[in-house]
């Protein structure tokens, strides 16, 4: 199915213009990532409790936060979670793992005693000690950074190693800019965050290995057109199988974000903006490296044939 009929988008012609706007969007989001103290990590990292609770009558949360400062939780997070009477309340985590799963019982009880007039129900309790958070802190950094070696592996046997390069950094553009989203908007990354970020880098990845395909091809079969040709030749060709397969994606990563409910929200928020940064990043980012990549070399050559 042909979504576009000869479609002749100049790609590489936009190159500049696409890295000066994803160079903006990345200092955004490294800002952010500074200003916040880096990611907001979830209690799967730090170690603490969460407890989703019911109330009736319905307070404000700013009355319930203001209730657990005064019995003693600074630190405590309060958020509305689906509907308006219930709440999500996130106390950080203490040094001892077995203080820690009693934490969320003792903070129930003292909101009970706190808010005597009130049924309070609980509908969800979640514990993640400190030296645990700490190990699956430590396993998603290392899944993500063995899980781009691999690629850079695979792409350099399949293809060159400037392949690999390109699309590493498409790969590493999606992520920060997910990263400064996450950021912008005071989201947690959590253990299905990070899963969400793997899936992000196997779709961004799909995408870019099918236009790098139709390049290997096209650099055959057209050796007298130019480089800059090829490469918008081959992006324009993989046109609307790019479109349809990110529509189709999006549409169901779309529809978990709308009805999927409250908790698989950061999940699938992380999938529509992956979606569409990753079929961004595929044309504009991997494949317009190869061109800059593959002009510079030509520059140094020609700078050295006239030294010589």
């Amino acid at each position: 199915m042909e979504f576009f009929r000869n479609p002749n988008l100049n790609v590489v012609g936009a190159m500049k213009g696409a890295f000066a706007f994803s160079m903006i969007l990345i200092l955004i989001s490294v800002v952010s990532l500074v200003i916040h103290g880096g990611p907001q990590l979830g209690i799967d990292f730090t170690g603490g409790s969460v407890l989703q609770v019911r109330i009736h009558p319905t307070p404000s949360v700013s009355e319930v936060r203001a209730t657990l400062e005064e019995k003693g939780y600074e630190g405590a997070q309060v958020t509305e979670f689906g509907s308006n009477d219930e709440f999500l309340i996130t106390v950080p985590g203490v040094e001892d793992t077995e203080k820690t799963m009693d934490a969320s019982q003792v903070l129930l009880n003292d909101l009970k005693a706190a808010m005597a007039g009130a049924d309070i129900e609980l509908r969800r309790e979640e514990s993640v000690g400190p030296k645990i958070g700490g190990e699956l802190r430590t396993a998603a950094i290392n899944s993500i950074v063995a899980a781009l070696a691999l690629i850079v592996l695979y792409l350099t046997i399949r293809f060159v190693f400037r392949y690999g390069i390109a699309a590493i950094i498409a790969l590493i553009h999606d992520v920060t800019l997910t990263l400064g989203a996450f950021s912008l908007l005071n989201m947690e990354v959590n253990l299905q965050t990070i899963a969400a970020f793997l899936t992000i880098i196997g779709y961004s990845l799909n995408d870019t290995i099918v236009i790098f395909d139709r390049i290997r091809e096209n650099m055959k079969l057209r050796r007298k057109e130019g480089y800059r040709e090829v490469i918008n030749r081959s992006i324009n060709e993989c046109l609307s199988r790019t479109i349809l397969t990110s529509l189709t994606t999006l549409f169901v990563a779309l529809m978990l974000f709308l009805f999927g409910g409250p908790v698989i929200h950061d999940f699938a928020f992380a999938l529509v903006f992956g979606v569409v940064v990753g079929t961004y990043s595929s044309m504009f980012i991997a494949s317009p490296v190869l061109v800059w990549w593959y002009e510079s070399r030509l520059k140094d050559k020609k700078r050295a044939a006239v030294s010589m």
